[in-house]
């Protein structure tokens, strides 16, 4: 008998590879064992061509309306690809979309197993990246310069509304700025490029808050790296907001025996890399989108990372924190098999599975999530894995599965363990 759930997931379909193994883990892992109703949204790039990206948006309305969503590795074209896939235009990355509509963080936490060896030897405990999910490179607006001429930031201040005065600087207590500000940002003398980015309190300070929630919960050591000694205002104020959040909650602190620090990224990077784990690191937008790629890389693989966006509203998008695996898509097309790791995705599944099981106070549902990843990381235990794993398991194994063959597998198990738990 199936596992009933109460209440639905919005489903965020997406491309190449990745969609072809979504849907044999969503028909061979999920849906044999559980009775669900699930919200589905086509964020394949050619349907966000045809409907001019509205079912990205359509979508993260779905997951703030349902509570949880379960996403899929979507493109974010490039010049290439637009010309490839035959694009009215580069639509912008679905999940930068998603973030900035949900003003969540997203939190990524290396998927373990007892054989499988970290890149990075001082590795022994995972490192999990909160990363800042709204504003900077993701929504900036960027310009190509054709040829000489003045670039200026302008700020033209809300009627009556309090201010920043010139420079970057607190407006006086009480105070609003009332006049137009304006900062030169370069005098070019021929053709270049110009960026210009932001990024509001209310995010940096839900992003903090989401980050101190998280430590207190692992009870975890607190780290976040900027660049504030050449970024003095901009990052900081991530600086200076940070430090107020840990002040905020510091006798919670001193009680789980944590401890927060912050420095300098520089200095968050090398001393990351000599570090025994265990920490969670905070980063903003762009360090965490690059670092939470390093630290999966550096503890096995991209396909063994997962990924959950957070939002101060508790709404939850699980995902991949990987690509869409486009040359091993091109190989599935001219009919060659493939081993491509699919243990990401699956955890994104059991991710929102557990998510909805808690929110609809159904243990039977969460449990299901726990018996579908210790079935998976126990295939690696075991030896029995897709090619990008075998060169750092300890023993070698001396073959690799296929991406069905590891899914079939997976389900063998799964069945296996749902029987020796009674589920």
């Amino acid at each position: 008998m199936k596992i009933k759930v109460r209440n639905p997931i919005a489903e965020l379909d997406g491309d190449e590879m990745t969609r072809i193994i979504w849907k044999l883990i969503k028909e061979r892992l999920i849906l044999p064992h559980l009775d669900l109703a699930l919200e589905y949204y086509d964020l394949g790039l050619p349907n966000r061509d045809r409907c001019e990206d509205a079912v990205t948006r359509e979508a993260a309305a779905a997951i703030n309306r349902l509570g949880v969503g379960v996403k899929c590795a979507t493109i974010t074209p490039d010049a290439d690809r637009v010309a490839e896939y035959k694009l009215k235009r580069a639509w912008p990355s679905p999940n930068g979309t998603i973030r900035g509509i949900l003003d969540g963080t997203v939190f990524r936490k290396p998927i373990v197993a007892r054989n499988l060896r970290p890149a990075v030897r001082s590795w022994t405990r995972p490192i999990i990246v909160g990363r800042h999910a709204y504003g900077d490179l993701y929504q900036a607006v960027d310009f190509v310069v054709p040829g000489p001429g003045t670039a200026e930031l302008v700020f033209t201040p809300r009627a009556g509304a309090a201010g920043a005065a010139a420079g970057g600087g607190a407006a006086p207590a009480g105070g609003a700025a009332t006049e137009q500000i304006r900062l030169s940002l370069h005098e070019f003398t021929g053709p270049g490029v110009l960026m210009g980015m932001h990024n509001t309190d209310a995010s940096i300070s839900s992003f903090a808050a989401a980050c101190v929630d998280y430590a207190l919960s692992e009870k975890v050591e607190l780290w976040f790296g900027a660049k504030d000694t050449i970024s003095k205002r901009y990052h900081g104020r991530f600086r200076d907001l940070f430090a107020q959040a840990v002040e905020e909650r510091q006798a919670e602190f001193a009680a789980a025996g944590i401890a927060y620090r912050y420095m300098l990224i520089d200095d968050a990077v090398a001393r990351v890399l000599k570090h025994p784990g265990g920490i969670l690191w905070a980063c903003s937008n762009y360090d965490g989108d690059v670092f939470s790629d390093m630290v999966a890389s550096g503890f096995g693989s991209l396909g063994m990372m997962s990924s959950v966006l957070v939002s101060p509203g508790g709404r939850y998008e699980f995902e991949a924190a990987h690509g869409t695996v486009r040359r091993h898509y091109y190989e599935h097309l001219k009919g060659h098999s493939t081993s491509t790791n699919p243990i990401a995705s699956i955890f994104a599944w059991t991710g929102a599975i557990r998510k909805r099981g808690e929110l609809d106070g159904s243990p039977a549902v969460a449990a299901f999530a726990g018996a579908l990843e210790r079935a998976t990381v126990g295939l690696v235990e075991d030896g029995v894995v897709t090619k990008d794993l075998v060169e750092l398991i300890e023993p070698r194994p001396a073959s690799y599965q296929s991406t069905e063959g590891f899914i079939d597998a997976a389900a063998e198990r799964l069945g296996r363990e749902l029987e020796r738990t009674g589920a």
